[in-house]
Parts: structure tokens; sequence; C-alpha cells
């Protein structure tokens, strides 16, 4: 498995797959080749289906420092179902360079021309029943397991963290309407003032606020998507700000959570257009179950358990953005999946003293995996079904 900071990456959004990623490659690009004057990107799958709702041209200009000309292309010859060519050219507009990029998800990309160090292998185990008997082996806890393998992560988590809280403190405070055709309104603030008393209510603020950052291309994290970065970030800001753990105590749970996060990268996938909302959403809340019930002290047991449950309850999630936008109905899924933390925690610590667990960590992942092999393309981050299909702007 890949390094868990690879996992959790801080950057602008609104989606990690359509313009962090984007961003990245071209970054990479400029610095291998040097500048050009003219350039010419062509979009594959859903970067080209729903690219425009996520800015994905306008991050790509913005990158790269001559002439772009951005395609959208549906026909792609490349095994992997998201990605773009990315072309140099000189003067005399010949073709001097060229990378093949693959967006896998929660802003991480292959470049088939090259290869790069954060797509090295860092972890040896690659599920999480070899996790555990490693962890049995050494009597190890979950965060030793990453810190052998990491052992200088804990100070980059904690920028993370940081990055985390500030998309939520800032969220809470901006007013108006989020860019885009939808005309959406920004709404944390007043659920924020609406929830005095209700800490679920509360909550939820959180992840809207985070969400209503990332969705007007502000600094969120990828954790382990943009699309679904307002779950660990109300969880962070609430653990931290209404519950007085430390930013380190919350960096350590963020490891943890990686680890879950990391596991269904390696086996499945975090990546909508491969998966639906469940590898969004659904890894978020995963990851999110493990944090709270380790800074909780619970035992592995209910950890896993916690992230079980947090993943399998997200089964069959589709992706189905409404005109591209990481709006509808992405925000509030953000919301309920929150709240599916709380739950889940506490369910799993509680079931956990009645009987043991029957479904473990890794059967759900497959699960996860196979539900969204079988997933149609329409419901995959195309914006051509669900919500996306059904929705009329006479309904807002």
């Amino acid at each position: 498995m890949q390094a868990i900071r690879e996992l959790y990456k801080i950057g602008r959004g609104p989606s990690s797959s359509h313009t962090l990623a984007p961003e990245r490659a071209c970054r990479l690009f400029v610095q291998e080749f040097g500048e050009h004057p003219y350039y010419e990107v062509e979009l594959y799958g859903s970067l080209s289906l729903t690219g425009k709702g996520h800015n994905t041209d306008l991050i790509i200009q913005e990158t790269l420092p001559g002439k772009v000309e951005i395609k959208w292309k549906l026909e792609w010859k490349e095994d992997f179902p998201n990605g773009f060519y990315l072309k140099a050219f000189n003067e005399k507009k010949e073709l001097e360079h060229i990378w093949t990029v693959f967006s896998l998800g929660g802003g991480s990309i292959q470049v088939l021309e090259k290869d790069f160090d954060f797509n090295d292998e860092v972890y040896v185990e690659n599920n999480f029943n070899e996790i555990k008997v490693v962890l049995e082996k050494k009597q190890w806890d979950l965060l030793d397991y990453v810190l052998s393998y990491e052992p200088d992560i804990l100070s980059y988590l904690e920028e993370v963290i940081l990055a985390e809280m500030n998309s939520v403190s800032n969220g809470l405070k901006r007013e108006g309407i989020l860019p885009g055709n939808l005309k959406l309104a920004r709404c944390a603030k007043d659920l924020f003032e609406l929830a005095k008393g209700d800490e679920r209510l509360q909550i939820m603020s959180y992840a809207y606020a985070a969400n209503e950052e990332n969705a007007s291309m502000r600094t969120v994290v990828t954790a382990p998507t943009l699309g679904a970065c307002g779950i660990i970030a109300a969880l962070s800001y609430y653990l931290v700000v209404d519950k007085g753990y430390t930013v380190s105590e919350v960096a350590k749970a963020l490891a943890v959570g990686g680890v879950f996060g990391n596991v269904i990268k390696q086996n499945a996938t975090i990546s909508g257009a491969m998966g639906g909302c469940q590898a969004e959403v659904g890894s978020a809340v995963s990851m999110a179950c493990a944090m709270l019930a380790w800074i909780r002290k619970e035992n592995l047991e209910v950890i896993e358990s916690a992230a079980e449950i947090g993943m399998e309850h997200h089964l069959g999630l589709t992706c189905d953005p409404v005109q591209g936008y990481v709006m509808i109905p992405c925000i509030e899924r953000n919301s309920q999946g929150i709240l599916r933390v709380l739950d889940s925690v506490h369910l799993a610590s509680t079931l956990r003293k009645i009987k043991k667990g029957r479904i473990n960590f890794d059967t759900i992942v497959e699960t996860m995996k196979e539900t969204g092999r079988v997933m149609d393309i329409q419901l995959r981050e195309t914006s051509k079904g669900g919500l996306a299909k059904f929705y009329k702007d006479s309904q807002c």
C-alpha cells in the first residue's frame, strides 16, 4: 500500500479527481519539461463529462504557463476510465512532449511515461487481515503500525487537521451564493446559528461549511477525496473545538483512519468515477469511524466493526452530481455522513458487548469494489443518471 501521506492532500476544491489531480499533473509536467508556448489537453471519461462543472478547464489554464487548448473527448483507448493527454508544443506548434495521465481519485495520479515516488508501495501488508496479524504478533496499536512505516507523518497530519479546521471555521462565517449555474445559497452559517443545543445539527453544519468551501474552490483536504472532504473535517473540528482534544491527538486518530482508507484504496477504489459515491462518502465515513473509535480508546474489534458498519451502509451509493457541480447532492450527503459516523461507532461499541461481528472489514471492501464494478456508468460521476438526470431548475 502507498503512504498514508498520499491519502491526505491540502489543496483547492472542488474535486480531487477533476481539479487537484490535473493541477498536480500540470505542475509536474512543467517541472519536468520547462515552460512551452502552447499546450493541448484532451480530457476523457468523467473528466470530460463533468469537467466544466468541476472547473477542470479553469484549473489547467491557470496552471500551465502558455496558451492552452482544452479538448473534451469521449472515446478513450486507455484501460483506466478517467484521464487525459497532456501535450506541450514549441513555437512552431510542433509536439515536443506528451504525458498520459490517469486521475485515480483523491488527487492521486499515475503517468504512463514517468514513475513518481509518491506512487511507491510503502506498506508491505495489503489488507486489514494482514495488518491484524502484525498487530497481534508485535502487540502494537494501529498508531504504532503507521509510525513503523511513516515515522515522521504526525507533523504533516497536524497541518492537515489545521487545514480541515480552517475550512470549517471559514465556511461557518461566509454567506452568499456558491459559484456556478445552480446559484445555490450557502447555508452552513445559518445551520450553525439554528443549532443551539442541537449537537447533531451543529456537527452537520461543520460538514456543510467545509463542503461549501470546497465548492467555492477554496482550500480543503482530500479525506480521502474533496467530494467527501466535509466528513473528517467536521469530525476533526468537533473533536478539537467541542470536545477539547488537542490537534496532536486528532492527528494520531487521523493516521489510524488512514489505515482504513489505504485498505480501501488498495483493494477497491476511492474514485467516484470508478465506484460511485460509496467510494467517496462511504470511504470517508469508514475512515472517520475508525478515527472516532480509536480516540475514544475502543479496542481493535470495535474500531474495525465501526469502520465496517460505516462502509456497509453506503454500499451502492451513486455519484450523480447535478450539472457536474460538487454541490447537489454532495454537500448534503456529507452532512448525513458525519451523523453515520456517530451512529456507527455507538452501534459498534454496543453490539460488540453482545456478540461477535460476522462481516470483517476486508469483506466489506471487496463487496464495495464489486458493487462499483457492476454499477451503471451513468451513476459513476458522469452526471448522466440519478439526480443529475431528473433534477429540474424549477425544483430549486
